[in-house]
């Protein structure tokens, strides 16, 4: 797919090191529920608690990912949700979130990677979506109908229409998945400290879980960028 994904140099130059990633799909199904899946994501959730059931707070905390997002939210005075739905998964055996299939898929391969992710159904889309950092002055509704004002820094995407997603607000409600999405889009944002290579492995897994509730699904597009730090090169 040409056009999807447009990086722009704001960005580039607020965050330097930070990483973001896009996954489009086409022919995917969106059911309540499917058994293959639900077998993935009980299995990530007894591998969370096989590797962090003797751990504490402290020591989800000390890992570098989460770190990384951990340095970026304190800047607004927020926590990373990631974290504490894998503390309320790991270490107080609360099940993972089951919605529709592509949000059982989104989440589990969330707390696997750690990496936060957003989820859009692409029809509604108008490209090509920009990732930018916000101003402050822009406006969307999130999930479930509220206007939110963007925080002037934080990382955002958006379409030709207005703000599709944002570090610190997540998703909107306009291009939010339906029981009948058939093309889909995944969008990463990975604070500095994480690096291209984890966007892309993040990226691939999920689309192997989209493909077990629909293995005829096409990838239509995989990008991931980085923002270079002085004195680096930018990777290929």
């Amino acid at each position: 797919m040409q056009d999807l994904f447009v990086v722009t140099d704001a960005w580039r130059a607020a965050w330097p090191g930070a990483a973001a990633g896009v996954l489009a799909m086409r022919d995917v199904a969106n059911p309540a529920g499917h058994p293959a899946l639900e077998r993935r994501v009980a299995e990530r959730e007894a591998a969370l608690r096989a590797r962090f059931g003797g751990a504490d707070r402290a020591a989800l905390r000390a890992l570098p990912r989460l770190q990384a997002y951990a340095a970026y939210y304190k800047r607004w005075g927020k926590t990373y949700h990631v974290q504490l739905q894998l503390e309320s998964v790991a270490l107080k055996g609360k099940p993972i979130t089951r919605a529709s299939a592509l949000v059982s898929a989104m989440v589990a391969s969330e707390l696997e990677h750690l990496l936060l992710t957003a989820g859009h159904d692409l029809d509604a889309v108008a490209p090509p979506v920009t990732l930018t950092v916000a101003a402050g002055a822009e406006r969307y509704q999130l999930l479930g109908g509220q206007e939110q004002a963007l925080q002037a820094g934080d990382m955002t995407m958006a379409d030709g229409r207005g703000t599709i997603s944002s570090v610190l607000y997540g998703p909107d409600e306009r291009t939010r998945f339906r029981p009948e999405t058939r093309r889909v889009l995944f969008a990463v944002y990975a604070p500095p400290g994480i690096g291209g290579q984890a966007v892309a492995a993040h990226l691939e897994g999920l689309a192997a879980a989209v493909r077990l509730v629909c293995p005829d699904a096409a990838i239509e597009a995989l990008e991931v960028h980085e923002a270079s730090q002085p004195g680096r090169s930018a990777n290929p």
